[in-house]
């Protein structure tokens, strides 16, 4: 029985998230009252959104992939563990014999947590689930315990109920969208760090005077659309052409390619924002509705918020901003960092989706998100050398994934993830993990503080 339903998940899981979650979507819209027509309508709108969303992504990845390698040939440099994004780490999840437990486990989790007045998350992106299975699945391979498999899972789960929370006064206030926020534990796992940071930044001379807005600059642009020349350089589109054109240059292309690719880039920043505009405005209607039958159920609940995949944040300009100097960042702090064996390839992209949630908390102010990006994409790189090894291993006993023959493997991102980091050690006694998460409970106490006051202000 539980061989069959690892079968099921692996199977619904192997369909794209643009497939699966309007899905998902349509059923709660159904579920929730509704109409039909409009139900089906926001179902297609969110679906055309989410596949813009990955066609730009992917389309970005097969640009740039090949100029950051032809670039570490012409410089000769050579890294030991390949960067293969994220399907690896979701295969181990959903081939882990506590996958088919996690699913109903978090689900009853939230709605006790809900009725209990423990948080006011709505969970709904069960497609993002893997994200806390996948740490209960790397303590069970460490521990060979279910049981302590499925606590970190709880544990992580519930961390992400608190931290989309206590981030949704942030998404209002930079997004204009009220009871929504971003679920998955790459993106609002930093939530602590962000608000430490942005405290941190209020207290330095010069650098808590430093501002730039993208957003903000293009909502205040004057009504006769002249642009001065520091607003053509700030506008997403350009960053990409220039970003191409120095990516192009530096893996020594060709006049033709290196236009092609500075063209290629520059369109993927202008579809995105297009493509998570369409997720935003086909997510609403089904949030409210949801909203309003969770609030019937639980009438002392009040002000509800519904968390969902990140893709309804990629409209902002800021976000784009970020991703993409962070972006040209990783590259550079790979080649020189020490100890560093990844060079950023397949989850380089998702720098945008990380850091989106950051940016906000920073008030759409890219020279914090930059500054505070750095230690992020650090991070990232140390660990997930770290775990090549582990993921490795798991990935070669996963039958499905073609794990490949030789060399070791990694996410840049999602194998990098501090706080998976810190639970898989924590189950193992480790002492730094014991004080990191000591620490990371400071934090949030302070985050749960600065929630408290951002609201009542």
């Amino acid at each position: 029985m539980q061989s069959q339903l690892q079968q099921f998940l692996a199977l619904f899981f192997s369909f794209k998230a643009y497939v699966m979650l309007p899905l998902i979507m349509l059923v709660i819209a159904l579920a929730v009252g509704l109409p039909v027509k409009r139900a089906l309508l926001c179902a297609v709108s969110l679906a055309a959104g989410f596949a813009g969303v990955f066609i730009a992504f992917n389309f970005f990845v097969a640009n740039i992939s090949p100029a950051v390698e032809q670039l570490s040939r012409v410089r000769g440099l050579d890294f030991a563990v390949l960067d293969v994004g994220w399907p690896p780490l979701a295969a181990i999840t959903w081939a882990s014999p506590l996958a088919a437990i996690s699913i109903p486990l978090v689900l009853v989790a939230n709605v006790v947590m809900l009725a209990t007045g423990l948080t006011r998350t709505i969970y709904i992106d069960i497609w993002n689930y893997w994200h806390f299975a996948m740490v209960g699945a790397l303590v069970l391979a460490a521990s060979g315990s279910m049981l302590l498999g499925l606590s970190a899972t709880l544990l992580v789960a519930v961390y992400c109920f608190k931290m989309a929370q206590w981030s949704s006064a942030d998404v209002e206030r930079e997004m204009g969208l009220n009871g929504v926020a971003a679920s998955p534990l790459s993106v609002n796992g930093w939530v602590p760090y962000a608000a430490a940071m942005d405290w941190i930044f209020d207290r330095l001379p010069v650098i808590r005077d430093l501002q730039y807005n993208p957003q903000q600059n293009a909502q205040q642009r004057a009504p006769d659309g002249n642009l001065t020349w520091v607003e053509l350089l700030s506008e997403p589109m350009v960053i990409g052409l220039l970003m191409g054109l120095a990516l192009a240059l530096a893996a020594g292309y060709g006049i033709k390619e290196t236009l092609e690719m500075s063209v290629h880039i520059a369109a993927v920043m202008f579809l995105l924002p297009r493509s998570a505009g369409l997720i935003g405005e086909a997510t609403m209607p089904i949030t409210t509705a949801l909203r309003d039958q969770v609030a019937r159920r639980f009438p002392s609940r009040k002000n509800l918020i519904v968390a969902l995949d990140t893709g309804f944040l990629m409209g902002h300009k800021s976000i784009i901003m970020t991703g993409l100097i962070l972006m040209a960042l990783a590259i550079l702090v790979a080649l020189v960092l020490p100890g560093n064996k990844v060079l950023p390839l397949g989850d380089l992209p998702n720098l945008i989706s990380v850091m989106s949630l950051s940016v906000l908390m920073f008030r759409g102010n890219v020279v914090r998100a930059v500054l505070a990006g750095i230690p992020v994409i650090v991070t990232f790189l140390l660990i997930s050398s770290t775990m090549a090894p582990l993921f490795t291993s798991l990935a070669r006993k996963t039958p499905s994934f073609d794990a490949p023959a030789s060399g070791l493997i990694t996410a840049f991102t999602d194998g990098g993830n501090p706080i998976r980091f810190i639970v898989y050690y924590l189950y193992q006694g480790q002492l730094w993990a014991i004080l990191l998460t000591v620490a990371l409970a400071f934090a949030s106490y302070f985050t749960w503080r600065r929630f408290k006051r951002i609201s009542a202000g």
